[in-house]
């Protein structure tokens, strides 16, 4: 009985963060209270509070558990192969794409915590995790643009750095775009191209 009370409790929880991740998404999270996240997962005020301090405590938590779309990408990212390089950092960029596309969880949490939170103290988990996810993302990106310019495979006078901030920007407007309209352009598609076109302008003639 024990073990089934901790599933119950387990269950009741994910129920929970469910609600509250897709309220977030439709109302915003200042305009979500934790009485619309009750009502949506079936359960009153009081297991919530049972189970987190407040409502800042509930959405970090539906943060921690979530794997937004550049942290699933780094996974599929293996050594750095010199013959390989240019094509593997490619397909590592297009695989974001594809997930923010294809993954609906990672693509609300991402919308959530881009476009529908506001960066104040309680919440500043998001800020924190967002700047990490970006020097990893820039220290990833940088190091293959730079084993590049050293296999001759791109300009020498290209500022790896520079060109992967840009790269980054890129992306995440791109992606920021296609979420308020997704049947607007294919994002896959779309940012395979430009990251096509940005790759080939820096090679060697």
């Amino acid at each position: 009985m024990p073990r089934r009370t901790k599933e119950e409790a387990a269950a009741t929880r994910d129920s929970i963060l469910d609600a509250a991740e897709i309220l977030f998404v439709e109302q915003g999270v200042s305009r979500t209270t934790l009485q619309h996240i009750a009502s949506a997962a079936g359960v009153t005020r009081g297991a919530i509070y049972w189970h987190f301090d407040d409502k800042s405590a509930l959405f970090n938590a539906m943060m921690e558990r979530a794997t937004l779309p550049f942290e699933c990408a780094l996974n599929v990212l293996g050594e750095a192969d010199e013959a390989r390089v240019l094509d593997d950092l490619r397909s590592f960029l297009v695989e974001i794409f594809r997930v923010t596309e294809t993954n609906p969880q990672a693509r609300r949490v991402f919308e959530i915590a881009s476009l529908k939170v506001e960066f104040v103290s309680e919440m500043d988990a998001v800020r924190v995790r967002r700047r990490h996810n970006q020097y990893e993302w820039m220290a990833q990106v940088q190091e293959r643009l730079e084993l590049a310019q050293e296999s001759g495979l791109i300009r020498q006078d290209v500022q790896t750095q520079v060109f992967a901030l840009g790269l980054w920007a890129m992306m995440d407007g791109l992606i920021r775009n296609w979420m308020f309209e997704p049947a607007s352009f294919g994002l896959v598609e779309t940012g395979d191209e430009l990251i096509g076109t940005m790759l080939e302008g820096i090679r060697t003639k």
